[in-house]
Protein backbone atom coordinates (compact mmCIF):
# COMPACT_ATOMS: atom_id res chain seq x y z
CA UNK A 1 0.00 0.00 0.00
CA UNK A 2 1.38 3.37 -1.01
CA UNK A 3 1.19 6.18 1.53
CA UNK A 4 2.50 9.71 1.96
CA UNK A 5 3.72 11.18 5.24
CA UNK A 6 4.18 14.92 5.43
CA UNK A 7 5.93 17.23 7.83
CA UNK A 8 3.80 20.21 8.90
CA UNK A 9 5.82 23.30 9.84
CA UNK A 10 7.57 24.67 6.78
CA UNK A 11 6.21 21.96 4.49
CA UNK A 12 2.42 22.29 4.55
CA UNK A 13 2.40 25.79 6.02
CA UNK A 14 5.46 27.99 6.22
CA UNK A 15 5.44 28.76 9.93
CA UNK A 16 9.23 28.73 9.99
CA UNK A 17 9.95 31.89 8.00
CA UNK A 18 7.78 34.06 10.30
CA UNK A 19 9.44 32.64 13.41
CA UNK A 20 12.91 33.10 11.92
CA UNK A 21 12.03 36.68 10.92
CA UNK A 22 10.78 37.62 14.40
CA UNK A 23 13.77 36.09 16.16
CA UNK A 24 16.21 37.72 13.73
CA UNK A 25 14.62 41.09 14.42
CA UNK A 26 14.71 40.44 18.17
CA UNK A 27 18.41 39.63 18.09
CA UNK A 28 19.11 42.74 15.97
CA UNK A 29 17.22 44.91 18.43
CA UNK A 30 19.69 43.80 21.09
CA UNK A 31 22.78 44.34 18.97
CA UNK A 32 23.67 40.75 18.12
CA UNK A 33 23.25 38.40 15.16
CA UNK A 34 21.22 35.22 15.25
CA UNK A 35 23.84 32.60 14.35
CA UNK A 36 22.88 30.82 11.14
CA UNK A 37 24.33 27.56 12.41
CA UNK A 38 22.08 27.69 15.46
CA UNK A 39 18.89 27.96 13.45
CA UNK A 40 19.86 25.10 11.15
CA UNK A 41 20.39 22.89 14.21
CA UNK A 42 17.00 23.57 15.81
CA UNK A 43 14.62 23.93 12.88
CA UNK A 44 12.43 20.86 12.57
CA UNK A 45 13.71 19.51 15.88
CA UNK A 46 11.48 18.57 18.78
CA UNK A 47 11.46 21.13 21.60
CA UNK A 48 12.68 18.48 24.03
CA UNK A 49 15.73 17.98 21.78
CA UNK A 50 16.79 21.64 21.86
CA UNK A 51 19.91 22.17 23.95
CA UNK A 52 19.48 25.94 24.06
CA UNK A 53 16.31 27.91 23.30
CA UNK A 54 16.55 31.14 21.25
CA UNK A 55 15.80 33.32 24.29
CA UNK A 56 18.52 31.54 26.25
CA UNK A 57 20.97 32.03 23.39
CA UNK A 58 20.12 35.74 23.23
CA UNK A 59 20.69 36.09 26.96
CA UNK A 60 24.07 34.38 26.63
CA UNK A 61 25.18 36.45 23.64
CA UNK A 62 24.20 39.71 25.35
CA UNK A 63 25.98 38.59 28.55
CA UNK A 64 22.77 38.74 30.51
CA UNK A 65 21.58 42.12 29.19
CA UNK A 66 18.53 40.43 27.66
CA UNK A 67 16.21 38.84 30.19
CA UNK A 68 13.17 37.03 28.83
CA UNK A 69 9.80 37.37 30.54
CA UNK A 70 6.27 36.04 30.10
CA UNK A 71 5.30 39.41 28.59
CA UNK A 72 8.11 39.32 26.01
CA UNK A 73 7.35 35.68 25.26
CA UNK A 74 3.68 36.42 24.62
CA UNK A 75 4.48 39.49 22.51
CA UNK A 76 6.70 37.34 20.27
CA UNK A 77 4.02 34.67 19.99
CA UNK A 78 1.43 37.24 18.95
CA UNK A 79 3.73 38.70 16.31
CA UNK A 80 4.63 35.27 14.95
CA UNK A 81 0.98 34.20 14.83
CA UNK A 82 0.01 37.37 12.98
CA UNK A 83 2.61 36.63 10.33
CA UNK A 84 1.62 32.97 10.08
CA UNK A 85 -2.03 33.87 9.58
CA UNK A 86 -0.97 35.76 6.46
CA UNK A 87 0.42 32.54 5.00
CA UNK A 88 -1.44 30.17 2.70
CA UNK A 89 -0.63 26.47 2.31
CA UNK A 90 2.57 26.09 0.36
CA UNK A 91 2.37 25.70 -3.44
CA UNK A 92 1.10 22.32 -4.59
CA UNK A 93 -0.06 21.13 -1.17
CA UNK A 94 -3.81 21.47 -1.72
CA UNK A 95 -3.71 19.71 -5.09
CA UNK A 96 -1.59 16.90 -3.64
CA UNK A 97 -4.04 16.38 -0.77
CA UNK A 98 -7.03 16.36 -3.12
CA UNK A 99 -5.37 13.99 -5.56
CA UNK A 100 -4.35 11.64 -2.73
CA UNK A 101 -7.95 11.50 -1.54
CA UNK A 102 -9.26 10.85 -5.07
CA UNK A 103 -6.77 8.01 -5.55
CA UNK A 104 -7.27 6.53 -2.09
CA UNK A 105 -3.65 7.11 -1.03
CA UNK A 106 -3.49 7.40 2.78
CA UNK A 107 -1.95 10.52 4.26
CA UNK A 108 -0.37 11.24 7.62
CA UNK A 109 1.40 14.13 9.27
CA UNK A 110 4.57 13.57 11.30
CA UNK A 111 5.37 16.76 13.19
CA UNK A 112 7.77 17.71 15.96
CA UNK A 113 5.25 20.32 17.10
CA UNK A 114 2.49 19.51 19.62
CA UNK A 115 -1.10 18.77 18.66
CA UNK A 116 -2.25 22.07 20.16
CA UNK A 117 -0.22 23.87 17.48
CA UNK A 118 -0.67 21.59 14.48
CA UNK A 119 -4.35 20.76 14.95
CA UNK A 120 -5.33 24.40 15.48
CA UNK A 121 -3.56 25.59 12.34
CA UNK A 122 -4.97 22.71 10.30
CA UNK A 123 -8.46 23.67 11.47
CA UNK A 124 -7.79 27.30 10.54
CA UNK A 125 -6.75 26.14 7.06
CA UNK A 126 -9.75 23.80 6.74
CA UNK A 127 -7.40 20.83 6.30
CA UNK A 128 -7.87 18.95 9.58
CA UNK A 129 -9.97 16.27 7.84
CA UNK A 130 -7.53 15.73 4.98
CA UNK A 131 -5.30 13.31 6.90
CA UNK A 132 -5.88 9.76 8.06
CA UNK A 133 -3.55 10.30 11.01
CA UNK A 134 -1.82 13.26 12.62
CA UNK A 135 1.22 12.27 14.66
CA UNK A 136 2.80 14.96 16.83
CA UNK A 137 5.47 15.34 19.48
CA UNK A 138 2.86 14.58 22.15
CA UNK A 139 2.49 11.06 20.77
CA UNK A 140 6.09 9.85 21.09
CA UNK A 141 8.94 9.91 23.57
CA UNK A 142 11.38 11.41 21.08
CA UNK A 143 10.62 13.84 18.26
CA UNK A 144 12.84 14.59 15.26
CA UNK A 145 15.65 13.94 14.43
CA UNK A 146 14.77 10.55 15.96
CA UNK A 147 12.61 8.22 13.83
CA UNK A 148 9.78 7.71 16.35
CA UNK A 149 7.23 9.99 14.66
CA UNK A 150 7.65 8.32 11.29
CA UNK A 151 7.63 4.84 12.77
CA UNK A 152 4.35 5.56 14.53
CA UNK A 153 2.85 7.14 11.41
CA UNK A 154 3.67 4.05 9.36
CA UNK A 155 2.22 1.79 12.04
CA UNK A 156 -1.02 3.77 12.16
CA UNK A 157 -1.28 3.82 8.37
CA UNK A 158 -0.64 0.09 8.28
CA UNK A 159 2.10 0.42 5.69
CA UNK A 160 5.69 -0.74 5.45
CA UNK A 161 8.37 1.93 5.34
CA UNK A 162 9.27 0.97 1.77
CA UNK A 163 5.68 1.59 0.72
CA UNK A 164 5.61 5.20 1.89
CA UNK A 165 7.38 8.41 0.99
CA UNK A 166 8.12 11.32 3.31
CA UNK A 167 7.97 15.01 2.45
CA UNK A 168 10.26 17.19 4.56
CA UNK A 169 11.87 20.63 4.49
CA UNK A 170 14.64 20.52 7.12
CA UNK A 171 17.79 18.51 7.91
CA UNK A 172 16.35 17.28 11.23
CA UNK A 173 13.15 16.14 9.56
CA UNK A 174 15.03 14.41 6.78
CA UNK A 175 17.25 12.67 9.33
CA UNK A 176 14.17 11.39 11.19
CA UNK A 177 12.50 10.01 8.07
CA UNK A 178 15.70 8.40 6.81
CA UNK A 179 16.34 6.83 10.23
CA UNK A 180 12.88 5.28 9.98
CA UNK A 181 13.78 3.83 6.57
CA UNK A 182 11.63 6.04 4.35
CA UNK A 183 12.38 7.51 0.97
CA UNK A 184 12.51 11.28 1.49
CA UNK A 185 11.73 14.22 -0.75
CA UNK A 186 13.00 17.57 0.51
CA UNK A 187 10.84 20.57 -0.40
CA UNK A 188 12.65 23.54 1.15
CA UNK A 189 11.12 26.91 2.00
CA UNK A 190 12.77 30.34 1.99
CA UNK A 191 14.63 29.55 5.22
CA UNK A 192 15.55 25.88 4.79
CA UNK A 193 16.66 26.31 1.16
CA UNK A 194 19.93 27.62 2.62
CA UNK A 195 20.49 24.53 4.75
CA UNK A 196 22.18 21.22 3.90
CA UNK A 197 19.41 18.93 2.66
CA UNK A 198 21.74 16.46 0.99
CA UNK A 199 20.52 13.58 3.17
CA UNK A 200 17.24 13.62 1.24
CA UNK A 201 16.87 11.15 -1.60
CA UNK A 202 15.65 13.90 -3.90
CA UNK A 203 15.12 17.64 -3.60
CA UNK A 204 12.13 19.35 -5.20
CA UNK A 205 12.07 23.11 -5.63
CA UNK A 206 8.29 23.02 -5.24
CA UNK A 207 5.32 20.66 -5.08
CA UNK A 208 3.51 22.80 -7.66
CA UNK A 209 2.59 20.48 -10.51
CA UNK A 210 3.82 17.39 -8.65
CA UNK A 211 1.18 14.71 -8.26
CA UNK A 212 0.89 11.46 -6.34
CA UNK A 213 1.98 9.35 -9.30
CA UNK A 214 4.94 11.66 -9.84
CA UNK A 215 6.20 11.11 -6.28
CA UNK A 216 6.16 7.34 -6.58
CA UNK A 217 7.56 7.46 -10.12
CA UNK A 218 10.38 9.70 -8.91
CA UNK A 219 10.91 7.30 -6.02
CA UNK A 220 11.42 4.36 -8.31
CA UNK A 221 13.55 6.30 -10.79
CA UNK A 222 17.33 6.43 -10.62
CA UNK A 223 17.33 9.66 -12.58
CA UNK A 224 17.44 12.77 -10.31
CA UNK A 225 14.71 15.34 -10.71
Amino acid sequence: MQAIILDFDGLILDTETPEFRVWTETFHEHGVELPAGYWSSVIGRGAEQEIERPAELLTRLTRGAYVDSPEKHEARRVKIRELIHQEAPRPGIINLLLESKDQGVPLAIASSSPHAWVDRLLKDLGLIGSFDHIVCADDVHRAKPFPDLYQLACALLGCLVDEAVALEDSPNGIAAAKAAGLYVFAVPNSVTCHLDLSMADQILDTLEGVGVEDLFRFRSSVVPI
